[in-house]
C-alpha cells in the first residue's frame, strides 16, 4: 500500500492547545479540543508518546478520552494535557486504503435531493476525495472517516434501521463510514463493498484504523474475497477440564479484559467483578489474569474430565458436588439402587472435582454473578491478548453450550493453592450505595436534576445486560438542547437518554456515545455494582473528597448512608 502523512501529522503555523480536561470517573480524563484536526493530533502525539500509567486513548468528534492504570495517573495526566503543543509535527504515516464500492444504497437518491447534488454527483463526491479515518467506535472495524470537504452532509435517517447488511457505505453528519458487520444503524446508506473491514486473522484486524486513510473507487460489481476457513474448536482433544452439564441462565469465559484496542472499536470487556476473578485465581495458584466462568443468578452445573482443582468466588452460593455411584462405591441400598455421594464445598477455597464428579452452583443467596475457576485456567483461544467473551461486539468465545468441554490451561504461578479468602458483603434486593464522579458533561443537567439523581432509589430492571444497567426512577431532565458530537465512555458511566432513565455502562459498553453522562462509578465500586441483582435498586451518591457538581446546592447529597 502506499504510505502517506494524514492530516494530524502536518505542522501548523498557529499554537493550537487541549481547552480543557474533564474528569471521567477515577481513572480517566477527557480532553477537549477545537476541532477534528487538533483532535487528529492530540491522537497521534499519546500514541507515539504515552503519557505515564496511560492504558488506553479513544479519539471522537471534538475530544479525546484517556484512560490510566491507576487514579493517581488520571489525576496527573490533566497538567501534562494542558500543556501539550498541537503544532508539533508528528511522525506517523496512515496508509492509504482503495475500497470498491458499488453505489445502490437504498438512500443514494435520499442523499442526492438533500445535497443537491443528485445520486451521479454524490457518487463523484464521494470518491472524489480522499477519506481520514478519525477515530474509531460502534462496531470493531467501524471507522469515522472525514472527507476533505462538506459536500456530503447529511443528517441521520429519522427512524434507524433495525438491521444494515455488513459492507454497507454510508454517510452521517460530516462522516462517512463502512459498517464491518450486520447491526442496527441510523446512517445514509450509498452504497456496499466486499472489503473485509475487521478480519482477526490479520496482525492489523482493521482494514483501515484511526489515522489511516481511504480512497472509494466505483465498481460495477464486487469482487467477494472468500473468508479464512474456520479453525475447529479442539473439544473432542480435551483430556483434562470440564464439561458443562448446564450453563444456567448465562456462562460465559472471561478474563480481566482487552485493554488498549478502544480505537479499533473493541472495548475492554472482561469479567464484571474483577476482585472476584482475582480472588479466584489467587486461591487456585494460577495468575490473576486466567481466565474463569462468569455465571449468572446460579444453575450452573459441570463434570470432571480428569482429576481437577476448582474454586468459586463472587455472589454468595451453595456449591454442591455429587460423586456418581461407580465412584463412591459399590454398597446399594434397600431398593438395590446404588449410593451416590453428596457433599457441599465452601466459597473462595480450593477444592477437588475428581473425575466424574460434578459441581452444582446455586442461586445467590445475595449479589448476582458467580466465578468458576480451574487450576491453570480455563483454556479458550486468546483474541488480541484476552480470552474474554464480549458481548457487544461478538469476540471471544461464544457463551457457553450444555455437552461443552472445556480444557484446563498451565496460567499458574504457584506449585501449591492458596488459603481460602474472605469474601466481601454482598448486596441483596435492597438498597446497593454507589459513588460516583461528576461529569464529564454534569452541566447538561441543572441542580434540581442532579438532586434528583442522589436522592432517589433507582430500581435495575430486567432489560440490563454485560453492555448496561438500565435503570428505572424519576426522569432526569436535561438543561440543554441539541446533541452531544460523540465521544469515549467507559465502564461506570452514568448516560442519560432522552426519556430520561439512566444507563449505567458496564464492562461490554459501546465504545462512544453521544447521550450526556451526568456522572461515573468510581472505580472501587465497579466490582458492587456488577453484583446488583435485577430488582434490586441503586442509590447513588457523589463521592466523599470530590467535589459535588458545581450546579448542586445541596451537600447533603453526600450524607447517603448504607
Amino acid at each position: 500500500m502506499e504510505t502517506v502523512s494524514s492530516p494530524a501529522t502536518a505542522a501548523r503555523a498557529l499554537s493550537a492547545r487541549v481547552l480543557a480536561v474533564r474528569p471521567v470517573g477515577t481513572t480517566a480524563v477527557l480532553a477537549e479540543l477545537s476541532g477534528l484536526h487538533d483532535v487528529l493530533a492530540l491522537q497521534a502525539l499519546l500514541l507515539e508518546s504515552p503519557l505515564p500509567g496511560q492504558v488506553d486513548v479513544l479519539a471522537a468528534a471534538e475530544t479525546v478520552m484517556v484512560k490510566a492504570d491507576s487514579p493517581a495517573a488520571a489525576r496527573r495526566m490533566a497538567d501534562r494535557l494542558l500543556a501539550m503543543d498541537l503544532t508539533v509535527q508528528s511522525h506517523t504515516e496512515g496508509a492509504l486504503i482503495t475500497i470498491d464500492t458499488v453505489y445502490d444504497g437504498e438512500d443514494l437518491a435520499e442523499v442526492g435531493r438533500l445535497t443537491g447534488l443528485g445520486a451521479d454527483g454524490v457518487v463523484a463526491a464521494h470518491t472524489g476525495q480522499v477519506w481520514t479515518v478519525a477515530f474509531g467506535g460502534f462496531a470493531p472495524g467501524f471507522g469515522y472517516m472525514v472527507g476533505e470537504n462538506q459536500a456530503l452532509e447529511v443528517p441521520r435517517r429519522s427512524s434507524p434501521r433495525t438491521a444494515v447488511p455488513a459492507g454497507s457505505v454510508a454517510l452521517a453528519g460530516n462522516y462517512s463510514a463502512v459498517y464491518p458487520r450486520q447491526s442496527p444503524g441510523g446512517w445514509q446508506l450509498i452504497g456496499r463493498t466486499a472489503a473485509p473491514m475487521w478480519d482477526l486473522s490479520r496482525e492489523q484486524p482493521a482494514l483501515a484504523a484511526p489515522g489511516d486513510r481511504v480512497q472509494f473507487r466505483a465498481v460495477r460489481e464486487l469482487v467477494e474475497i472468500p473468508a479464512a476457513p474456520a479453525e475447529t474448536s479442539g473439544h473432542s482433544a480435551v483430556k483434562s477440564g470440564l464439561r458443562i452439564l448446564s450453563p444456567g441462565l448465562q456462562s460465559l469465559v472471561q478474563d480481566l479484559g482487552r485493554p488498549g484496542h478502544a480505537g479499533l472499536g473493541v472495548s475492554s470487556a472482561g469479567a464484571l467483578d474483577r476482585a472476584s476473578v482475582r480472588r479466584a485465581n489467587r486461591v487456585l495458584g494460577n495468575g490473576p489474569s486466567a481466565a474463569v466462568i462468569e455465571s449468572v443468578a446460579g444453575g450452573l452445573r459441570v463434570q470432571a474430565v480428569g482429576d481437577q482443582v476448582l474454586a468459586v468466588t463472587g455472589a454468595p452460593s451453595a456449591l454442591t458436588v455429587v460423586t456418581p455411584s461407580s465412584a463412591a462405591g459399590t454398597d446399594n441400598n434397600e431398593d438395590g439402587a446404588q449410593y451416590e455421594e453428596v457433599r457441599t464445598v465452601p466459597m473462595a477455597t480450593a477444592f477437588a472435582l475428581l473425575d466424574g464428579e460434578t459441581l452444582t452452583v446455586g442461586a445467590p443467596e445475595k449479589g448476582f454473578r458467580t466465578y468458576l475457576a480451574i487450576r491453570g485456567g480455563v483454556e479458550a483461544e486468546a483474541v488480541l491478548g484476552s480470552r474474554s467473551t464480549d458481548t457487544m461486539s461478538g469476540i471471544g468465545p461464544a457463551p457457553l453450550a450444555a455437552g461443552q468441554l472445556l480444557g484446563a490451561g498451565v496460567a499458574t504461578n504457584s506449585n501449591v493453592v492458596g488459603n481460602p479468602e474472605l469474601q466481601p458483603d454482598y448486596p441483596d434486593a435492597g438498597v446497593t450505595v454507589l459513588d460516583i464522579v461528576p461529569g464529564p458533561r454534569d452541566d447538561w443537567f441543572d441542580a434540581a436534576a442532579l438532586e434528583l439523581l442522589c436522592s432517589q432509589d433507582w430500581a435495575v430492571t430486567p432489560r440490563s445486560n454485560r453492555v448496561g444497567m438500565r435503570l428505572a426512577g424519576e426522569p432526569l431532565r436535561r438543561s440543554r438542547d441539541g446533541e452531544l458530537p460523540s465521544e469515549g465512555t467507559m465502564a461506570g458511566a452514568l448516560q442519560i437518554p432522552p426519556e430520561g432513565q439512566p444507563v449505567l455502562f458496564l464492562a461490554d459498553h459501546p465504545i462512544t456515545g453521544g447521550y450526556p453522562v451526568i456522572g461515573v462509578v468510581a472505580d472501587y465500586h465497579l466490582d458492587l455494582a456488577a453484583q446488583v441483582p435485577v430488582g434490586g435498586s441503586i442509590r447513588f451518591r457523589w463521592a466523599p473528597g470530590l467535589p459535588a457538581p458545581a450546579n448542586s446546592s445541596h451537600d447533603s447529597l453526600n450524607e447517603v448512608s448504607n
